[in-house]
């Protein structure tokens, strides 16, 4: 497979949301930043390699064969994330570029020493499930910040949007996975929340708020 191939395979695993669901081929091109056009071109390619499926006006899925493909990859890259971030401190606003790039790397020997030297994690650095050799993975439990009422308390566990811009606001604001948030109040105007972190209130936009994933602890 070219690297092209590859990051279509990626980009149509994660607009499925990983459950292989068809995703229409616009979709797909808005993700790759190209024309609709090319994505046929390529979506058909990978169709003859038995990558996906794909119908004409009705969209692209991932095959099995695709499915496992596209964990291979994910797997690739959030391990490296972790690498990235606890042994050559990268911030977790700088390792995804780098991860992209990683993640191309074909030899398994060396993707799997790899999940051994970092002691097997389950989650990258954004708190996003990494999938084992099997690809197998428990999805986590979890709510957007912006879903759960007032008085409720949980674990910040992971984040929507991993945009350099997003994590640079929440290290600059202290907010970092692992911390406990308490919901105190919501204003009906605009959405936005009023949380305490640790022993911190802060006042949180309704943005934010709609990017943060919490398991419930109460």
């Amino acid at each position: 497979m070219t690297l092209s191939e590859e990051d279509y395979i990626k980009a149509i695993y994660h607009l499925g949301k990983g459950d292989n669901v068809t995703v229409s081929t616009n979709a797909v091109a808005e993700q790759m930043e190209t024309k609709p056009s090319s994505v046929t071109d390529m979506v058909k390619k990978l169709a003859e390699k038995g990558l996906v499926n794909y119908k004409p006006y009705k969209g692209v899925s991932l095959t099995e064969y695709g499915q496992k493909t596209a964990l291979t990859l994910v797997r690739k890259h959030r391990l490296w994330e972790v690498f990235l971030v606890e042994k050559l401190d990268f911030s977790w606003d700088e390792v995804h570029d780098v991860a992209e790039q990683l993640e191309h790397i074909k030899s398994e020997k060396l993707i799997d020493s790899l999940d051994k030297h970092l002691g097997f994690p389950q989650v990258d650095p954004h708190g996003d499930p990494i999938p084992s050799k099997k690809g197998e993975f428990k999805k986590a439990i979890k709510k957007l910040l912006n879903e759960v009422p007032i008085g409720t308390s949980g674990i910040c566990v992971g984040v929507k949007d991993s945009s350099p811009p997003f994590l640079k606001f929440l290290d600059k604001n202290k907010i970092a996975l692992g911390d406990s948030i308490l919901v105190l109040d919501k204003e009906e105007f605009d959405g936005s929340l009023h949380i305490q972190i640790k022993n911190n209130k802060i006042h949180i936009s309704s943005q934010i708020a709609t990017n943060l994933y919490l398991k419930i602890t109460e």
